[in-house]
């Protein structure tokens, strides 16, 4: 992995398109749909449950992290590395 992409995956995304946003906020709903759908199906508090909430999460971060990071996938040029304070 070069040093560009390196600091695409680091660097922050934030949404530069009413699309981008619509795109984070479908996923968000989406997840929080079947979440809540969990909760109600799945009456006892359990370990599995709560395995099931945690991967839904994580789908939820990933598929927000694909949106954020989606012009470098097709090819763009990686972002550009936050700066440190001087």
């Amino acid at each position: 992995m070069d040093a560009g992409q390196l600091a695409h995956r680091f660097a922050h995304h934030p949404p530069s398109t009413p699309a981008i946003v619509q795109k984070h906020e479908l996923i968000r709903d989406a997840s929080a749909a079947l979440a809540q759908l969990l909760n109600e199906v799945i009456d006892k508090e359990c370990r599995e449950k709560s395995l099931a909430l945690t991967s839904l999460e994580e789908v939820m971060f990933w598929a927000n992290a694909a949106v954020a990071r989606e012009l470098n996938y097709r090819g763009a040029s990686p972002a550009t590395p936050p700066t440190s304070p001087a």
